[in-house]
C-alpha cells in the first residue's frame, strides 16, 4: 500500500477528478505551505547544529554544478525532440532543472518513515539546485530563445530579485538559518511543535496538490502528447544525475534518494514566478501541465519508491 501521506494526494486526485466541491480555502493553503517551507528549513537547520565542516564544501559545489547542468542538457532535448519553441524550451528548462519543494517533503518523510540515514544539509539542496536552474534558463532564453536574438536584453532585477527574494527561498534559508542557531532543544517550544507536526501539514499540503493536479490534467490534449511523454519520461532519466552524484560523494542511501528525488522533479512555485517576468512568451500553462499536472504525481505516487529500488540494486 503506499504510503498514508500519499493516499491524501491520492483522495484530491480522485475528488477533483470527480469534480467534487472539496476545496481547501486558499488562506489555509498559503499557511500550509509556508509551514511546509519553514518546518523543512528547521529540520535541516537543527541537524545541521553542531556538524558544519570544511568537507560539505564539495558536496555543495557538486549539487550547485548540477543545477547549471541539467537545464543545459534539456534544451536541446527540448527544442528538437519535444519540438518546443525557444521561449518555451528555455522555461521547461528553468522548471525542470529546478525543483519541488512538495516532492522534497514526500521524500523526506518517505525515508525517515524507513528509517533511512539522511544528512541534515539536504534541506540545501533545496536553494542549491534551485536557483542555478532558474539562472540558467533564463540565460538559455536570452542567449539562444529570445525572439530578437542574443542581442536583445532582459533585465536582470527581476531574475535576481524573484529568485533570491522568493517566499520559499526566504523560509527555507531563514529556517535553515534558525535551526542551526538553536538546534533541537534551544528552541523546542516552537520548533518542536512545527516538526512534529510535519506529517499532518504535509497530508493536508498534498489533499490540496491532488486537487490542483486533477483539474490541471483536465487541460490535456492530443496535441500535446509530446510534451506529456516528456514529463513521464525524463524524472526516472533525471533521477540518474542525482544518484551518480550521490553515490560518488559517499552519501548515506537516506540522502541520495532525496537528492535523486530532487534532480528528478520539477519546479511549480518558484520557478514560475521567475519565468512569468522575465520570459513573457513562455508558455506558463504548458509547463505547469507538464510539471505540476503529470511529474509531480509520476513522482509522489511511482517515481520515490523507484528511485530507491534503483538504489538498492546499484549498491548490492
Amino acid at each position: 500500500m503506499p504510503d498514508i501521506i500519499v493516499m491524501f494526494f491520492i483522495l484530491g486526485l480522485i475528488a477533483g477528478s470527480l469534480r467534487s466541491d472539496l476545496a481547501i480555502p486558499k488562506a489555509v493553503y498559503d499557511i500550509l505551505s509556508l509551514l511546509l517551507m519553514l518546518t523543512i528549513g528547521l529540520k535541516g537547520g537543527m541537524a545541521l547544529h553542531g556538524n558544519l565542516h570544511w568537507s560539505l564544501l564539495g558536496e555543495v559545489l557538486a549539487v550547485t554544478a548540477l543545477g547549471f547542468l541539467i537545464p543545459l542538457l534539456l534544451y536541446p532535448l527540448l527544442r528538437y525532440l519535444v519540438r518546443l519553441n525557444g521561449a518555451d524550451a528555455a522555461s521547461f528548462c528553468a522548471h525542470y532543472g529546478s525543483v519541488s519543494a512538495g516532492t522534497f517533503a514526500v521524500a523526506l518523510a518517505w525515508t525517515e518513515s524507513r528509517g533511512m540515514m539522511v544528512s541534515g544539509q539536504v534541506t540545501l539542496y533545496l536553494v542549491l539546485l534551485e536557483l542555478p536552474a532558474i539562472i540558467t534558463g533564463l540565460w538559455l532564453y536570452r542567449r539562444l530563445g529570445s525572439p530578437s536574438g542574443p542581442a536583445q536584453t532582459v533585465a536582470s532585477t527581476p531574475l535576481w530579485q524573484e529568485t533570491l527574494t522568493n517566499r520559499s527561498v526566504i523560509l527555507l534559508v531563514g529556517g535553515v538559518v534558525i535551526g542551526l542557531l538553536y538546534g533541537k532543544q534551544g528552541g523546542s517550544q516552537v520548533t518542536g511543535a512545527l516538526t512534529s507536526g510535519f506529517s499532518l501539514i504535509l497530508a493536508l499540503f498534498l489533499l490540496e496538490m491532488g486537487l490542483v493536479a486533477a483539474e490541471t490534467l483536465r487541460k490535456v490534449r492530443l496535441q500535446h502528447w509530446r510534451v506529456i511523454a516528456f514529463a513521464l519520461c525524463m524524472p526516472t532519466l533525471l533521477s540518474l544525475p542525482g544518484m551518480a552524484t550521490g553515490l560518488l560523494l559517499g552519501l548515506a542511501p537516506g540522502t541520495t534518494v532525496i537528492l535523486a528525488t530532487l534532480t528528478a522533479s520539477a519546479s511549480y512555485i518558484a520557478a514560475p514566478v521567475a519565468v512569468r517576468h522575465a520570459i513573457e512568451e513562455a508558455d506558463i500553462g504548458l509547463v505547469m501541465l507538464a510539471s505540476l499536472g503529470v511529474t509531480f504525481p509520476f513522482n509522489v505516487l511511482v517515481g520515490i519508491e523507484l528511485y530507491a529500488s534503483i538504489l538498492q540494486r546499484l549498491t548490492g
